[in-house]
């Protein structure tokens, strides 16, 4: 036990980084995302911070301690025999507490007491640190839900520590509980159970996102125009996504890269080359369902463009039509002027007229009228104004 438990190279360290002074500043993961600082829920109370803990030999179950004390006590560090321990949002004092019995890294500790951290696969010595970010898809809302599993993997231990209510790891225990053949390869193979209970929880994800999508591109041919905001609020969504899926490529690199140094399982090796594979469908459907989204983004932006230039072509019609009624009204306006402003002149009552004593005075006056008339008519046909 003295082994595990490097009380004197780290106690004197990790209680002054996880005083007061060090929790008042803010990491960097909150800073750098103002919505951190809201999104980050509060510590569990401590009876129900510890979700499940036990103490399996072969495979099987063989104690239920009921305090992290009792587990450190009883764990007998002898071959087949490991510690799986479930927390649920604990506090600091429980992290560095577990850090300082199992000799994990102060850095690794602090990513976990933090959270909002990348999903990632890190080696502290015999200790690997995974991050891990499953997702579920809220279809009312169109968001993807987004919880967080950090877990410590050591040659006799499993410490997985859940910021969120998603995945219940209940179920993998139970999972791994009902093989112990499975279950009695050790520590590794709980890291498989929980690697591959994520990765088939994004099917759901993809299935939604895969339907939302559809209907978008339905909603655009249509002429939805809600369907831009839809398509850029989706997009976020999917971008997020891809942030939490990408890396599980790197993360299923790093263990295969190990399988020979740290002498992995054989039937080990194919559940979690399986696993790879499914990660590696799931980052390229995320990619496909980002490029589709960029794509009916333009489709949409062209469209809207379309049915803009065809708006203005139907206005510079109706325009064009307003102007030919407004040169014909002018041009009657004219024709019918002349006559009017002819018998205006000769309707005044003056004593001294040409006319007056002319004997064709009268129809000289009407001939002159139908002259004008003509001849505006005849103008304005020209010019295609009547």
């Amino acid at each position: 036990m003295s082994d595990r438990r490097p009380r004197a190279t780290r106690a004197g360290r990790w209680p002054l980084r996880a005083g007061p002074a060090r929790q008042a500043d803010p990491a960097p993961e909150q800073s750098m995302d103002p919505r951190a600082e809201h999104e980050s829920p509060e510590p569990a109370p401590l009876e129900r911070s510890l979700v499940d803990a036990a103490l399996y030999r072969d495979g099987r179950r063989m104690e239920t301690p009921a305090s992290l004390a009792e587990i450190y006590h009883r764990l007998p560090g002898e071959p087949g025999t490991m510690a799986w321990i479930g927390l649920f949002r604990p506090s600091p004092a429980q992290l560095w507490e577990a850090a300082e019995q199992f000799g994990l890294h102060e850095l690794a500790v602090e990513d976990a007491i933090v959270a909002h951290q990348r999903p990632k696969l890190e080696r502290y010595g015999k200790t690997l640190f995974v991050v891990l970010r499953p997702a579920r898809y809220l279809d009312e809302a169109e968001e993807v839900d987004f919880g967080e599993i950090h877990v410590f993997v050591g040659p006799e231990f499993v410490l997985t520590v859940r910021h969120s209510q998603a995945p219940d790891l209940a179920v993998v225990r139970s999972r791994l509980e009902a093989d112990p053949d499975l279950l009695a390869l050790g520590p590794e193979a709980v890291l498989y159970a929980i690697l591959d209970a994520v990765v088939d929880g994004y099917a759901p994800v993809i299935a939604g996102l895969l339907h939302d999508i559809d209907e978008i591109e339905t909603e655009v041919f249509r002429g939805d125009p809600r369907v831009s905001r839809r398509i850029y609020e989706l997009s976020r969504e999917v971008v997020d996504f891809q942030r939490a899926t990408r890396p599980l490529l790197t993360i299923m690199n790093g263990l295969q890269a190990g399988f020979q140094k740290y002498r992995t399982d054989e039937e080990l090796q194919r559940y979690l080359r399986d696993v790879a594979d499914h990660a590696t469908t799931v980052a390229e459907r995320v990619n496909g369902f980002r490029q589709a989204l960029g794509d009916i983004l333009t489709v949409n932006a062209t469209l809207v463009s379309q049915a803009q230039n065809e708006e203005m072509k139907m206005l510079a019609e109706a325009g064009h039509a307003q102007n030919n009624e407004i040169k014909k009204i002018s041009s009657w306006a004219a024709i019918l002027f002349a006559p009017t402003l002819i018998g205006t002149v000769y309707g005044m009552n003056f004593d001294h007229m040409a006319e007056l004593d002319w004997r064709f005075g009268y129809p000289f006056a009407l001939a002159l009228m139908a002259l004008v008339c003509i001849g505006l008519y005849l103008v304005f046909k020209r010019r295609n104004w009547l």
